[in-house]
């Protein structure tokens, strides 16, 4: 174990663009699929969500890259060198090769390990979506992660965070000139969380699953500066096609 990635709370202030607001602490390990990714870029340090889609893959967002990523799997408490963690550097980094960061289109990355897990009750896989499936406006999912919890201050959480957010029509986010969803694209992303209801992910959770049905539809992206929802997604079944094939180039 790598004592060096539990990590004090001085590393969790730098966060990426999007941390659950108005969840709950999850039970322990009941997501064994969950990754937490310290991330740095020369001296300075970030962090992000993921998830496992394979023994040696974990899906995450591609704004989520760094020069140097370490995994965290089997984490509940991440300031603390629990039993359950596995800790895995990342071999290759492979976002998509059309991500545009300006806009957030296409951001879906896929990391590849140095070893592969060790799967048990406290790590484990989360199953995929078929390809360019929909998942219907309506449908509650969940999201979770280690983000902060209020956009009042930079805390972000010890412990693993959740929150049932629900799938929203795409005129929810209005892709107005001025408005800020002027960049969302439908056949790419998903829009989430309904307004009334205040939860969300927020910074510090990007990279992390929108789990509907109990696969990963999915990516936490972007959203407002303040956490109200609702927010943007990558949408995993358009991917599916570029992650399988990315998966088998990349295997043994």
């Amino acid at each position: 174990m790598l004592i060096l990635i539990l990590l004090p709370m001085a590393f969790l202030l730098e966060l990426s663009p999007s941390e659950i607001i108005g969840g709950h602490e999850a039970q322990p390990h009941s997501r064994p699929y969950m990754a937490y990714l310290a991330i740095w870029h020369g001296n300075n340090s970030s962090f992000c969500g993921g998830f496992l889609v394979a023994k040696n893959f974990v899906l995450t967002a591609a704004h989520c890259n760094g020069d140097k990523i370490i995994v965290v799997l089997g984490a509940h408490n991440i300031t603390k060198n629990e039993s359950s963690q596995q800790v895995i550097p990342v071999r290759c980094q492979h976002p998509h090769q059309d991500y545009d960061k300006e806009s957030h289109n296409n951001d879906i990355m896929l990391l590849e390990l140095e070893s592969k897990a060790s799967l048990n009750g406290d790590v484990g896989l989360i199953p995929l979506p078929v390809a360019h499936q929909q998942m219907p406006p309506g449908n509650v999912c969940s999201v979770a992660g280690w983000g902060r919890t209020s956009a009042y201050n930079n805390l972000s959480s010890d412990t693993l965070q959740e929150a049932d957010v629900e799938v929203m029509p795409d005129s929810a986010c209005p892709r107005n000139r001025r408005g800020i969803y002027h960049d969302y694209n439908p056949s790419t992303m998903m829009c989430v969380g309904k307004k009334e209801k205040g939860k969300s992910s927020f910074k510090g959770d990007s990279g992390g699953p929108l789990v509907c049905q109990q696969t990963a539809q999915g990516i936490v992206s972007w959203g407002s500066e303040m956490g109200t929802p609702p927010a943007v997604y990558t949408r995993v079944s358009t991917f599916i096609p570029w992650i399988r094939k990315t998966m088998r180039m990349l295997q043994p």
